[in-house]
């Protein structure tokens, strides 16, 4: 990716999954990586493999839901790498009992905003006064396809996405000509650890069977994404929320 190289940023949520594989593409671009998660043994883990293959990466504890938390991230970047030019929010999870508006506790409901939604206006919070001090960066969010999708078996974890798209946009729209891009992607059904070990083989095979792709999606693929956005490359986009999904949802 083209200006990659020499830039420093955060990949919140980054300890396994769609986030370590995110990191591990922007080191091997050039990039140094904080990575934060609330399972801090994973960030560090993962920043440990970034560094022995010759990359930069430090690895910090993060609990997204809590401002002091978000700006010591931000802090950890500064103080390591001497900038911040991109924030990767990929912080997600919550769905326990959300089975539907009949069947959703409060507390269910709360967790979900808190984990889904919250975290990313405060990461946001954190850091756009650093981007904007510094004459502009990129805030990159995971959201999901549940957004829109539709789904009879959830409700608080789409409602939390829907917010998530109203921050991009904010965002983007706010601070555009304070050079700040925001974007969001939307990931079809990626078989990180956490998801592998959930599916059952039919239920593999039938998500194949109605995919217009020979494969369900990997880490990597989102990572791909994530890198560009957080480019030179990527340096018009701002304000979209782009599904990457082979092709499950057909969207404008």
């Amino acid at each position: 990716m083209r200006g990659l190289a020499g830039k420093a940023g955060i990949v919140a949520g980054g300890g396994r999954g769609i986030g370590a594989a995110t990191a591990r593409r922007l080191a091997a671009e050039g990039a140094g990586v904080v990575i934060g998660d609330i399972a801090g043994d994973w960030a560090m883990d993962t920043a440990r493999a970034i560094r022995e293959e010759g990359g930069r990466a430090i690895g910090v504890r993060l609990d997204g839901t809590k401002a002091v938390s978000q700006a010591a991230i931000v802090n950890a970047a500064l103080a390591e790498f001497g900038r911040l030019d991109f924030y990767h929010s990929n912080l997600a999870g919550g769905t326990e009992g959300d089975i539907d508006v009949l069947n959703c506790s409060e507390e269910v409901l709360d967790r979900s905003f808190a984990i889904n939604a919250k975290s990313h206006f405060l990461a946001t919070q954190a850091a756009l006064p650093v981007l904007i001090e510094r004459g502009g960066g990129t805030m990159i969010y995971t959201s999901s396809g549940a957004a829109i999708s539709g789904n009879p078996l959830q409700v608080a974890y789409p409602m939390t996405k829907n917010a998530l798209h109203a921050l991009v946009r904010h965002v983007a729209r706010k601070f555009g000509k304070q050079g700040i891009r925001a974007n969001g992607i939307c990931p079809g059904v990626v078989l990180t650890e956490a998801v592998a070990q959930h599916l059952t083989q039919d239920y593999v095979t039938s998500m194949l069977n109605s995919l217009p792709h020979k494969r369900l999606g990997q880490p990597d693929d989102i990572a791909g994404a994530v890198a560009f956005l957080a480019s030179d490359d990527g340096e018009w986009v701002n304000g979209q929320l782009w599904h990457v999904n082979g092709g499950s949802l057909l969207r404008d």
